[in-house]
């Protein structure tokens, strides 16, 4: 029978024994797995030869993250809840991958590592050791969707863990060194935005206890009611437990939690009670109330390394930083410490934790939820168990129409066309799609997701407030971690959708995007581990656009870090038109395990590419654009000059080069080549979109120059190439940290990527002398003379520029 209130905040004797057992069998297996290599259940007195070469991993923050996890398990034992656990403190690796053992899921995915002597053997040989497993809660550990390393993510996650996911609770447990960083700090305004009517919940439980690697930590130091005060005023209800006495803790947590799990469910619901039209009240569209729930949080005091060596040496280490990693580092030169590891292990009663054959005996197996319950099991931390696709319209039905002869006499907004699909996929997949932003959808023109959602907000709201409810789901708060990070929480559950940014700004969380990547690049070698929603980014408001916000708006830097990545796992598209965005988006959409990196501009940009084109040409990722050069089409000859392009803004400049080439230069041939996918400069061996060496012949020639107009910076350019034939004949042009608040013409021409300059290069480098070259030169250095009188002038682009089109 379920619990009442009373029964579930009290510990009953029998769960007192379960609870406690339970963490002192997970605390065995932590200092086991930092210390030894051999005889796993101490049948005889431990001896160097029993210890690890190498002592590495964290002692500090596993017994309390134990500690919180048992009492979770009791909770979800007692009340049927779905529960992700998800780890902040950085390296409690090892008390997590013990719950994972004790609850058996562990050796499901690794039936090597079985529940007996041999498996806890090859479980305390495997950590932090080579062939085996990190340090901290990683991918390798079952019921994790937070990678340790990445400190300071802890909420993001678990908000996002539980948008649209009504059942879930994700208890975070956030460690007080992972509070002072930056992300951390701003991620308790995660429950603004949730609504108890349709998400989950977060239960956070922040856990402070007093140091991190070498001092002690901020809000350990601070007066306890200033920290209360501190997190009431960010809207929780605090729930406070302190101490280090074992029953007396055990019994207070036990409350602290059942207290918080009530409070949740009484919020929800209320939030979810229809009203008499229907409608959850929690749905309901009321402006002006501001009767956001006080959602529950708990703070934890328990001391660091609580219940390892309280001296060692006659220094104090349990409650102190000094407990942070390995309290007995000489363990295996230093018979003293070796005493004290043994009395340590031996404190926690191991012959009643495990029978003869290694087995977890009934009364620790006893605190354990069952199937799918066990938070190492549960399908959330696991992309759901199953991937489900997203329902997609036919990208067509949005895409520019136009007639071949009308390319590039046409200006749109491509992100717009993007906001138009997006709209559709808010209405076919009402709970599983989402667009994550920091306030800058409508900036970057794809607000007409607005059409069908507001923007979640559980705050007050006034009259002057535009598409702005607490029944919004498209998500919007200035920080690029939260949204970057929440999707990385609704994707790793098994949901879809689009991060969308100021690329300047993408460069706040890249680490979070090269951590994620670094997870899924782990995550796809774990036959158990389900494919999951790929992260989509869109970088928009870009470096060559920003000529209004100027230098500190102009830095295309991700591009640079994601094309470093593993190429099976991260793909970086530059589309140059709408089209080529929309049939980007939707690859990306559809793909899985991925990182897709998508940048394109918001402003009025030529369109280029007509629906039909623009898929075979982003389909193969690169292609020659015989209309824009001035080949004869099948012939062998080969062109004097390549130019090439990869980006929307260079795009043109390379286009109207050509042009130009062609209109002054007659007896010159260029060749444009346009590439979507930078990444298929690449050999074949170093990526798989590689282009094949005829390919890459056929499109670049091996001994001709090609003139590179390049979105980002020039060496992300001759890095891809590297390998190919006589690479220096790769002449890059692209962004040089040349920026200001300027025309946009002028910002190409500060970077030298502008079509004169491109035309004088041509010349440069052509292996032929071409008559007329040099009068052709003078002419682009006198065009470039006016540009920079008449900008300064007129304030604006001179007319060549700014009424230019593309003439056949």
């Amino acid at each position: 029978m379920p619990m009442n209130a009373e029964e579930l905040r009290t510990l009953s004797a029998d769960d007192l024994q379960a609870v406690d057992a339970w963490w002192r069998a997970d605390n065995y297996l932590t200092v086991g797995q930092i210390y030894l290599k051999s005889d796993p259940l101490l049948h005889t007195p431990l001896s160097a030869d029993d210890i690890k070469p190498r002592l590495l991993g964290h002692w500090g923050t596993s017994p309390g993250l134990s500690f919180i996890y048992s009492h979770a398990n009791r909770l979800i034992r007692h009340t049927g809840q779905d529960m992700i656990y998800i780890a902040g403190p950085g390296h409690g690796g090892p008390a997590l991958v013990a719950a994972g053992y004790l609850e058996g899921t562990y050796s499901e995915v690794y039936p090597k590592v079985s529940q007996d002597e041999q498996g806890m053997l090859k479980l305390f040989r495997q950590f932090s050791a080579p062939g085996g497993i990190p340090s901290h809660v990683s991918v390798t550990t079952p019921g994790s969707i937070n990678e340790g390393g990445e400190l300071g993510y802890c909420l993001v996650h678990a908000f996002g863990a539980v948008f649209d996911n009504p059942d879930l609770i994700a208890l975070a447990v956030v460690g007080d060194g992972e509070a002072e960083t930056g992300p951390l700090e701003g991620s308790w305004k995660g429950i603004s935005f949730l609504n108890p009517a349709r998400d989950g919940a977060v239960l956070p439980v922040l856990h402070l206890n007093g140091g991190k690697i070498a001092s002690p930590t901020v809000l350990s130091r601070k007066d306890p009611e200033d920290v209360r005060k501190l997190f009431e005023g960010h809207g929780y209800e605090v729930i406070e437990v302190e101490g280090s006495d074992i029953p007396g803790m055990h019994e207070r947590f036990a409350a602290a939690l059942a207290d918080a799990y009530l409070k949740i469910k009484d919020i929800q619901a209320q939030a979810r009670e229809l009203g008499a039209d229907g409608i959850p009240q929690g749905l309901a569209d009321v402006p002006g109330n501001g009767e956001m729930p006080r959602w529950p949080m708990i703070i934890l005091r328990s001391p660091k390394g609580w219940t390892g060596p309280k001296e060692v040496d006659g220094v104090v280490m349990e409650g102190t930083w000094r407990a942070h990693q390995v309290p007995l580092s000489g363990v295996r030169e230093n018979p003293e410490h070796l005493q004290i590891l043994q009395e340590w292990l031996e404190s926690y009663r191991p012959e009643e934790l495990f029978d003869e054959k290694g087995q977890p005996t009934e009364i620790v197996t006893r605190n354990n939820p069952q199937g799918d319950k066990r938070m190492s099991a549960i399908p959330a931390a696991n992309g759901g168990n199953e991937y489900t696709p997203l329902v997609m319209p036919d990208w067509r039905g949005f895409a520019l129409d136009f007639k071949p002869e009308e390319r590039g006499t046409i200006k749109k907004e491509s992100t717009r066309y993007l906001g138009r699909l997006m709209e559709a996929l808010y209405e076919l997949n009402p709970q599983t799609f989402r667009l994550f932003c920091p306030d800058e959808a409508n900036s970057n023109r794809i607000g007409d997701v607005f059409n069908v959602s507001d923007r979640a907000f559980m705050e007050k709201t006034n009259d002057l407030d535009v598409a702005l409810s607490r029944h919004g789901r498209v998500m919007e708060v200035l920080s690029e971690h939260n949204t970057h990070g929440w999707l990385e929480g609704y994707n790793l559950t098994g949901r879809h959708g689009l991060f969308a940014s100021y690329e300047a700004f993408g460069m706040v969380c890249v680490s979070q995007t090269i951590q994620h990547a670094k997870w899924l690049e782990e995550g796809v070698q774990l036959d158990w581990r389900t494919e999951v929603p790929s992260l989509n980014i869109l970088l928009s408001s870009t470096c060559w656009r920003n000529d209004h916000n100027g230098f500190s708006h102009q830095g295309p830097g991700v591009l640079s870090m994601v094309v470093n990545l593993r190429g099976d796992v991260v793909r970086a598209y530059l589309p140059p038109d709408a089209n080529c965005l929309l049939d980007t988006a939707v690859h990306a959409f559809e793909s899985t395990d991925r990182v897709n990196l998508i940048v394109q501009d918001k402003q009025p940009q030529f369109q280029w590419l007509t629906p039909d084109e623009a898929h075979v040409h982003c389909e193969r990722g690169y292609g020659i654009w015989d209309w824009a050069g001035n080949e004869e089409v099948g012939a062998d000859k080969e062109p004097d000059i390549i130019i090439a392009c990869a980006g929307d803004v260079v795009t043109l400049e390379a286009i109207a080069a050509a042009q130009i080439i062609r209109q002054k230069l007659p007896n010159m041939t260029v060749r444009v080549v346009n590439v979507v996918r930078p990444q298929t400069l690449e050999r074949p061996k170093d990526h798989p979109n590689g282009m094949s060496e005829q390919d890459f012949a056929e499109t670049f020639t091996d001994t001709k120059d090609v003139i590179f107009c390049f979105h980002g910076y020039p060496g992300v350019i001759h890095q891809l190439v590297h390998g190919r034939p006589d690479a220096d004949r790769f002449h890059v042009r692209g962004f040089i940290e040349e920026g200001t608040t300027t025309t946009p013409f002028d910002m190409v021409v500060r970077n030298r990527v502008d079509r004169y300059h491109l035309v004088m290069d041509a010349i440069n480098n052509c292996k032929r002398t071409i008559r007329g070259g040099a009068d052709v030169k003078r002419w682009c250095k006198e065009q470039l003379d006016k540009h920079e009188e008449y900008k300064v002038e007129h304030l604006e682009d001179m007319p060549e520029v700014r009424d230019w089109i593309f003439e056949a």
